[in-house]
């Protein structure tokens, strides 16, 4: 998996005048966990931008006075209004445990379905997995070719490599529907357009994510 780095200044003080100093400089208040140490820091909202601001699943590095530490998101906070970074809560990797993480689905193929008339409703923008990080993919790839009208993929139809998804097999993934166009017998453009849905990626009942996101003041 791609990896990105943030380069940090280690937080002496946590207290809620230090945070609040720190935001009005436009820098975000940071945590990580999992390491023989709780790390606090900071950064700058910028170097947030190939981490937040993407499709994409990273990594991180987080390098504070002269040390790197491997590490994943783990939560990050909003401003209700104006969407500034308040906080970001990260997950210190190690080679031998694993961690859970968020990884995005990349659609395939033409559905045979779609091609008869269908639409094709995608589920999962990005499923939950869990992996030790030499095995975390930078994306599920699925081809929906096969699917027909009515035809459903689950997540037990993927096929996994050195991972665990964490949602039930039975969750649907993607589903080729029948279209207005279909229902009335009408011939199917070639050109119709692939319907997605943005429904979130809902961990299976009775998941714990690598980390508790607690924010620190």
């Amino acid at each position: 998996m791609k990896s990105i780095t943030i380069q940090g200044t280690k937080r002496e003080s946590v207290g809620k005048k230090s945070t609040k100093a720190l935001r009005d400089a436009e820098l975000v208040p940071c945590v990580v966990y999992g390491g023989n140490e709780t790390l606090n820091f900071s950064a700058t909202e910028k170097s947030f931008k190939g981490l937040v601001y993407t499709p994409e699943a990273h990594t991180v590095s987080i390098e504070v006075d002269g040390k790197t530490i491997p590490a994943v998101l783990q939560d990050i906070q909003f401003h209700p209004i104006t969407d500034k970074i308040l906080h970001a809560d990260f997950y210190q990797l190690a080679d031998d445990k694993a961690v859970i993480m968020e990884v995005p689905v990349r659609i395939t193929g033409r559905a045979k379905g779609v091609v008869a008339g269908g639409v094709l409703r995608q589920s999962f923008r990005k499923l939950k997995l869990k992996a030790i990080p030499a095995n975390l993919p930078d994306e599920i790839v699925i081809d929906v070719t096969p699917l027909k009208i009515g035809n459903k993929l689950y997540v037990g139809d993927i096929k996994t490599d050195g991972f665990t998804f964490m949602h039930p097999d039975n969750a649907v993934v993607a589903a080729v529907k029948m279209s207005r166009t279909a229902m009335k017998g009408g011939a199917a453009a070639e050109d119709d357009e692939e319907e997605v849905e943005g429904e979130a990626a809902a961990p299976a009942e009775g998941d714990a994510p690598a980390a508790e996101a607690t924010s620190a003041e």
